[in-house]
């Protein structure tokens, strides 16, 4: 089985700052790590592997800089490593981030193997959208299953895939034909140390870069902030709330004053019916 996990090099967003002029993170404000999601989407894919057999591929779209994000999923396990780096890609939303990941993940099955089964963070930090996974899974025409907090059991001999989602109010089983792409919850697992023999091996390791002329068939009107639709049109930080009054006095009085604040404010309520 081959599995392979889209993954983000991201801002520390603790100590993150935006650009007043872009409305973008300013991402020279603060370090570099693999988003958080994503460890737990390789560490996952890794599981799968000893349990099942086959090999973990990870895939990245970023600046050369992301090869430390690839050495650290090495270091979790994954076999092989790809970045699609160019900066053609710059800029891109979720819509042009999925399309770029679609059409490498799409040149790594032709030259690579077939995959199997996609998994992805439920999230990145720093975006918060959730739409990258579902995006990629519609670019490949595969079924998406989102939120994903256990992989019950994968059918080999059926390509039969159980999974558990966690809702609001309940749980949900959900069965799917491979190939499929998930995306995974941080409760999914927990995140074992690295061993000695991978953190030698990751030492050592150079992920494959391709730039835009590597990726065949990729339509360049797609890509990065030309093939974005998504503009940032305002940041601002949101309002403090306010602080409460409090209401004194026998019960009868503040039954009174609550009518008359409610009363005093008629749209309010009818916001909120």
């Amino acid at each position: 089985m081959h599995i392979l996990v889209c993954v983000k090099q991201v801002p520390d967003t603790k100590n993150a700052k935006l650009d007043p002029v872009t409305h973008n993170l300013d991402r020279r404000s603060t370090t570099a790590i693999t988003n958080p999601y994503d460890t737990h989407a390789v560490e996952e894919a890794v599981r799968l592997k000893e349990r099942y057999g086959g090999s973990v591929t990870v895939l990245t779209m970023g600046p050369p800089q992301a090869v430390s994000t690839m050495k650290h999923c090495v270091q979790l396990g994954a076999d092989r490593a790809f970045i699609i780096s160019d900066r053609a890609f710059a800029g891109a939303d979720t819509l042009a981030t999925s399309y770029s990941l679609a059409c490498a993940i799409e040149k790594i099955t032709r030259e690579v193997a077939p995959v199997d089964l996609v998994v992805c963070g439920k999230m990145t930090i720093d975006g918060d959208t959730g739409q990258v996974g579902p995006g990629i899974a519609r670019r490949l025409d595969i079924p998406p299953l989102t939120g994903i907090i256990k992989i019950e059991s994968i059918d080999p001999s059926t390509g039969e895939i159980v999974v558990h989602r966690k809702l609001d109010d309940g749980y949900e089983i959900l069965k799917s034909q491979l190939p499929c792409l998930i995306t995974v919850d941080k409760s999914i697992n927990q995140v074992r140390r690295a061993s000695m023999p991978n953190m030698i091996r990751a030492a050592r390791f150079n992920p494959v870069m391709w730039s835009v002329k590597d990726i065949e068939g990729i339509d360049t009107t797609k890509l990065g902030l030309k093939g974005s639709p998504t503009i940032v049109s305002k940041v601002f930080p949101p309002p403090k709330p306010q602080g409460g009054k409090k209401i004194e006095g026998s019960v009868a009085e503040q039954v009174k004053e609550i009518a008359n604040l409610l009363m005093a404010r008629p749209e309010w309520i009818k916001k909120k019916a």
